[in-house]
């Protein structure tokens, strides 16, 4: 079977979470700044773009070399081997970016990189017309950093955050991905409580309860890999239904949400349902300050709204207070709250045990950890 060169991306802050998955599904993997890089085969294309939980996407590397001339670009990515990935009737867009390179330009790049394919391809398949690219989506990026050029080919389609289940949304949803990282950022075990103050739509709840079911994110939605010719349609059946035989249908979770909105709840609900887990968590509408709890060595994970807007600063602070003295008596819990506000922790009341520094989009945002006592160990026998 043949061997790909092929990287997961992610968001920044993110990747080491990806290079875990890979690692925990038996990968040996490089982890870089937002991508991470293994080999696999076709199964693994399929396997890795179904089960990974906090990627972007899964892209296969065709070509990587130095250029700082056009005519370097043009000819090196000319000699690349395109039609073993693309038929005659290929669509196949090229996007790029240019970063501190000496061909700074990217339509250019972008331009010349389809113009050497272009030729490839219409030496390869005899053709003196124009290539009709009629056929399935084949999305293609040049990108260059510092004069090294990567040439991948997008093998996902939409992104990975896009499970398939989110039915309606509030103002300003999580990626379900980051969601996912947020989650296995926490110390949560699926024996354990886990709850949501603010969960809007209900995307941080239903992603702790895919992980706690063993539920693949990807097991429902379509992948571009699957509308091309060379690619075995047999594997991606197998890898879905080895998927479906893989859910813990027994797990009994402990997973609650709640928000002042009920309109949200309605749609957390919802959204629920369609990701399969909606008899796994309990949707309630509630204040932040109203949570009590007699459960011991729970988790709280967190996205209040950051306030971006004039006038709603201080009404996001005092939710930042509301949550210290709701939660500080909660001493077996661990409490998490992600936000953009570094001044976070003056409103909570106390110090974080620790902070992280994640990337919400292009927003920089810091994971505020406070770590509740551990359990008692039970003696060995």
């Amino acid at each position: 079977m043949k061997q790909f060169k092929l990287v997961a991306t992610a968001a920044s802050g993110i990747e080491a979470l990806v290079g875990k998955e890979l690692r925990t599904m038996g990968y040996e993997c490089e982890v870089e700044n937002g991508k991470v890089f293994f080999t696999g085969t076709q199964e693994d294309i399929a396997k890795t773009n179904v089960w990974l939980r906090t990627a972007d996407r899964v892209k296969i590397i065709v070509g990587e070399f130095d250029a700082i001339e056009f005519d370097e670009l043009f000819e090196k990515t000319k000699a690349l081997p395109w039609e073993d990935l693309l038929p005659m009737d290929a669509n196949f867009p090229v996007a790029g970016k240019s970063i501190k390179s000496t061909l700074y330009s990217v339509s250019d790049c972008q331009a010349l990189v389809k113009k050497a394919i272009v030729d490839r391809l219409s030496a390869v398949y005899h053709r003196k017309t124009r290539l009709p690219e009629t056929g399935a989506l084949y999305q293609l990026e040049v990108a260059l950093l510092k004069d090294k050029v990567t040439l991948t080919l997008d093998t996902t389609g939409s992104s990975l955050f896009k499970r398939g289940y989110r039915i309606a949304k509030g103002g300003a949803p999580l990626k379900e991905n980051m969601a996912a990282a947020l989650v296995s950022l926490t110390t949560w075990r699926k024996d354990r409580p886990f709850y949501d103050p603010v969960c809007g739509s209900g995307t941080i709840p239903i992603e702790a309860a895919l992980i706690g079911r063993n539920i693949a994110p990807g097991i429902s939605r379509g992948f571009a890999f699957e509308n091309w010719e060379w690619f075995d349609k047999q594997i991606i059946d197998t890898v879905r239904a080895d998927a479906k035989s893989a859910i813990d249908h027994d797990v009994v979770l402990d997973i609650m949400g709640s928000d002042i909105d009920a309109k949200m709840i309605e749609i957390a609900k919802q959204n629920a349902i369609e990701a399969g887990v909606g008899d796994s968590i309990v949707f309630k509408q509630m204040q932040l300050k109203d949570f009590t709890t007699e459960k011991e060595y729970g988790v709280i994970l967190a996205n209040p709204p950051y306030g971006e807007r004039l006038g709603e600063e201080e009404e996001i602070q005092a939710l930042y207070k509301q949550m210290g003295q709701t939660y500080r008596p909660l001493k077996t819990w661990s409490k998490y709250i992600i936000t953009s506000d570094l001044t976070f922790e003056s409103f909570y009341g106390e110090r974080a045990t620790k902070k992280r520094k994640l990337y919400n989009g292009a927003l920089r945002t810091d994971l505020f950890q406070y770590w509740g006592t551990r359990p008692p160990r039970t003696p060995r026998n």
